[in-house]
């Protein structure tokens, strides 16, 4: 960001200038503009003209810095970096301003004052001493969130003042940057899920089958290509060097579904079970798409990200995965609840959908949601389900303990629809949950998958 200003052009400006520049005046500047008043009126009673003098020089000096410093006022340029522009929650980022005097005449004292929002931390003031002609000045500043979300940082404000002390205006910046806080990504270890298809090469289905010589799509010679695959029919039909076209893998999908129902969690704030999801839904996307996973985000609304009017459900598999991460990222860092009641829209987007990984953060259930879950439940991919416990949740803000939670019933109903459901309480590590993910596999109540929920714990 950069911001600069020229001084008025006349007409309207010059009457709104003058008054600014006086308005600028110090104490200072007012009493030297008014002894020198006083003085000339005295002259002229008392005929002195060494008075004169002196009463013109009171009175002329704080006029002349005013406008002086209305002009340099004017010419002085700032601008904003930041370091990084995305950030995850309760991390840094760097704020640098530079400040540069495009004038030939040297600036007085600086004070800078740059507008953040009360949640990053109080607002940053500087004092800079005089900037010589053509110079610059840069200062910084770090600003910190517990709250994901985008902030806006300015507009800068900046105060100048002559050498003297007379007069002190006013410039403010029109341009702001936006900090984008995100969610806490917790790193995953590779594990294999139970149904799973690893990110390429192991999908059921394949971009091109090679069937037969007849079923062979050809495509023009380029520099490096095995000359064994060169298809001579195609030459001799296109009049140039033709070879046959690789199997290409198909990369494996995964969706990550959170529900953002309003109804469905309980508490705010960054220790909230709702902020635990956000997060949860965070890592686990990112982690996908590092292991080479085309990765669609979903909600309880049927909104996805990408969508698929970007040209796809998963458009993540042809673009680059740095920036799927990113706009990821940056829709949950502005994500918040739903006045949904229901997961009716996300299995409406669902349905027809292709096979592939499924990863769910939920809270509260009823039992008409977990019967709609388990018609959700991919046929050809896995499907991990963690359900947050709200009352658990409730009992470890209060510091206090109870015994095991009603949600067992929900996590077994869900086992026996074929998922792999885990609970998820207060201080649980998303970490530890994914490593169970693999070793407790959906299967009916009793089997492993139920045994190892203890409390809202794993079994270590």
């Amino acid at each position: 960001m950069a911001a600069g200003g020229m001084p008025p052009a006349g007409g309207a400006e010059d009457g709104s200038g003058v008054r600014a520049a006086l308005g600028g005046l110090t104490t200072r500047g007012r009493s030297f503009l008014a002894a020198g008043i006083a003085a000339v009126g005295c002259s002229w009673v008392l005929g002195q003209q060494d008075l004169l003098r002196v009463g013109l020089l009171l009175a002329v000096l704080p006029l002349t810095c005013a406008a002086v410093l209305y002009r340099t006022r004017h010419r002085v340029a700032a601008s904003r970096r930041l370091s990084p522009a995305r950030v995850p929650a309760v991390s840094e980022a760097r704020v640098s301003l530079r400040i540069d005097n495009i004038s030939r005449l040297p600036t007085g004292l600086l004070m800078l004052q740059d507008r953040v929002p009360y949640v990053l931390g109080p607002r940053p003031r500087f004092v800079l001493d005089r900037i010589e002609p053509a110079g610059r000045r840069e200062v910084s500043y770090r600003v910190r969130s517990d709250l994901r979300g985008r902030y806006p940082l300015g507009p800068l404000q900046l105060r100048l003042s002559d050498p003297f002390g007379m007069c002190e205006l006013t410039r403010g910046f029109s341009s702001y940057d936006v900090l984008t806080v995100v969610p806490r990504v917790e790193p995953l270890p590779a594990i294999r899920l139970l149904g799973e298809a690893a990110g390429y090469g192991d999908g059921r289905n394949r971009a091109l089958a090679l069937a037969g010589e007849d079923d062979v799509i050809p495509r023009e010679y380029r520099h490096g290509d095995d000359l064994r695959r060169v298809h001579w029919r195609s030459t001799a039909r296109y009049g140039e060097l033709m070879v046959r076209r690789e199997e290409q893998p198909q990369r494996a999908h995964c969706t990550v579904l959170l529900d953002t129902r309003g109804v469905a969690h309980e508490g705010s704030g960054p220790d909230s079970a709702f902020e635990w999801a956000v997060s949860g839904a965070a890592s686990t996307s990112i982690h996908l798409l590092e292991r080479g996973y085309a990765v669609r985000l979903l909600t309880d609304t049927g909104d996805s990200v990408p969508s698929a009017e970007a040209g796809g459900s998963f458009t993540g598999a042809s673009a680059d995965s740095a920036d799927t991460a990113g706009m990821l990222l940056d829709t949950l860092a502005v994500i918040d609840h739903s006045d949904g009641t229901g997961l009716g829209p996300a299995h409406d987007a669902l349905r027809g959908g292709q096979e592939g990984l499924l990863v769910a953060f939920l809270g509260e259930l009823d039992h008409e949601q977990v019967a709609l879950l388990g018609r959700m439940r991919p046929r050809g991919g896995a499907a991990v389900a963690f359900l947050l416990d709200n009352a658990a949740w409730a009992r470890g803000a209060r510091g206090a303990t109870g015994g095991p939670s009603a949600v067992e019933e929900r996590l077994r109903a869900l086992r026996e629809s074929g998922w792999t459901a885990l609970p998820v309480g207060p201080g649980d590590s998303l970490n530890q949950l994914w490593r169970h993910a693999d070793t407790y596999g959906a299967g009916p109540a009793g089997t492993g998958a139920a045994t190892m929920a203890n409390g809202t714990g794993v079994r270590p």
